[in-house]
């Protein structure tokens, strides 16, 4: 395995993008000259309702409760689970250009997460109306954990709490999309290269973008520098919303520095395996398997005021003094308020 590499935003090749990205099509073979492109409603999680849009419902207009928990009984769920499957067996499904499955997302990704997020992080969600509920917008978030399980919580607690359920693109590392099984996954859940080509075109279809500049850096960090953000390179993520005109919406993460505190770094192992570093925590490698289970650490993700970049002219996007200046905003503004949340925080479990 060649040596995993974050492409920065800067790098305008398009062999990023053109290159790894599947083509948009639909499941289960190709479409027969003439045959119109069938566009199916997602159909809604078993046992969760989703939120009717622009019909306000009063308390008299509620339907009467169900007496199973979910909001749907055991036989519309049923019902729900099988014609999920039914679609999943016969290619009866959409996918978009990047590989993205909403309703596989929906339905069985997010489903799988949702446990960690609720029970085991028990993630508490701050600012989320920071949010817009409509139109492109980039999350930057600060990175760490050693595992990426960071921007694993962020798209959840986007979903789950926003009054729209709106789903969060966010951008990886090669090494991702180099991972047998990893790869699909990510591309299903709607996740991308972290190219200034595949953010822009996210950005300008309305999209939220998620971010986490400090990449290899932030994630691989010891535990002794835990919340000190590291460099956010060279401002390419401004760049990439002041050409879609898009807001910057600043993120800060506490609890993923705790989950796996790196003590050390195999490096030589690190270079034969093609890994950016290998760590060694209190439990891992000297547990094994057992050694890769998370500390249950208490999380607060705070989504800050936007940061508007829509009234600069076309060509501030090439202005390095400007983007150097938004881009120092941004990391301040983040670093600020992880200060804020540990100061409030009362205890790393708790």
């Amino acid at each position: 395995m060649a040596d995993a590499k974050v492409i920065p935003f800067d790098d305008d090749r398009s062999r990023g993008a053109a290159a790894q990205r599947p083509p948009r099509r639909r499941a289960g073979g190709s479409r027969r000259k003439g045959e119109p492109v069938v566009v199916r409603e997602v159909q809604p999680m078993p046992g969760r309702i989703l939120p009717q849009d622009d019909v306000p419902v009063t308390h008299e207009e509620q339907p009467p409760r169900q007496p199973q928990q979910g909001g749907a009984s055991l036989e519309q769920r049923i019902a729900g689970g099988l014609a999920f499957l039914r679609r999943r067996l016969t290619g009866d499904y959409e996918i978009d250009e990047f590989g993205y499955d909403q309703e596989l997302t929906d339905q069985v990704l997010m489903s799988l997460i949702r446990p960690m997020y609720e029970k085991y992080f028990r993630v508490e969600v701050k600012g989320i109306e920071n949010i817009p509920s409509e139109g492109g917008a980039l999350i930057v978030a600060n990175h760490s954990g050693t595992l990426p399980l960071d921007g694993l919580m962020m798209q959840v607690a986007v979903h789950d709490n926003h009054p729209e359920n709106r789903h969060l693109r966010l951008l990886a590392a090669d090494l991702v999309f180099m991972l047998p099984v990893v790869n699909e996954l990510a591309r299903k859940a709607g996740h991308t290269l972290a190219c200034a080509e595949d953010a822009e075109r996210l950005l300008e279809r309305g999209e939220l973008v998620g971010v986490m500049p400090e990449g290899f850096k932030g994630i691989g960090k010891p535990f002794s520098e835990r919340y000190k953000l590291q460099r956010f390179g060279r401002g390419g993520f401004v760049s990439t919303a002041l050409r879609a005109g898009t807001p910057i919406i600043p993120c800060s993460i506490v609890g993923a520095e705790e989950i796996y505190p790196m003590i050390g770094n195999a490096k030589t192992l690190a270079r034969l395996l093609g890994f950016p570093y290998f760590p060694i925590t209190p439990t891992f490698p000297w547990l094994g398997p057992l050694g890769a289970i998370p500390l249950p650490t208490k999380w607060t993700i705070q989504f800050g005021e936007p940061i508007r970049t829509d009234g600069y002219p076309p060509e501030a996007a090439e202005d390095p003094m400007l983007m150097f200046n938004l881009t120092d905003q941004v990391r301040e503004q983040i670093q600020h308020t992880l200060y804020k949340l540990l100061v409030q925080r009362r205890s790393v479990f708790f």
